[in-house]
């Protein structure tokens, strides 16, 4: 699974052709989270508040691009 990227010790993936909703998977330590990318909430996963709220927050500035990604399946790391 490629990563998108690392931020805050939290790390971004997408899978090929993974399953409906579209998502992005995020990691930390042990906990991880799936978020859907048109509403970036966390619709799996046991990610902690604080780290939830990072994803957000990176996630919110990506949407255009985490959405071309998945529809194209061109997936590429994002600063």
């Amino acid at each position: 699974m490629p990563i998108l990227t690392r931020n805050k010790g939290i790390i971004i993936r997408m899978f090929y052709k993974d399953h409906p909703p579209p998502h992005f998977h995020a990691t930390n330590n042990e906990k991880t989270g799936l978020f859907e990318i048109d509403n970036l909430k966390m619709f799996k996963g046991n990610l902690s508040n604080k780290d939830q709220k990072e994803v957000i927050k990176w996630a919110s500035e990506k949407q255009k691009e985490l959405k071309l990604m998945w529809e194209t399946q061109k997936i590429a790391k994002i600063n």
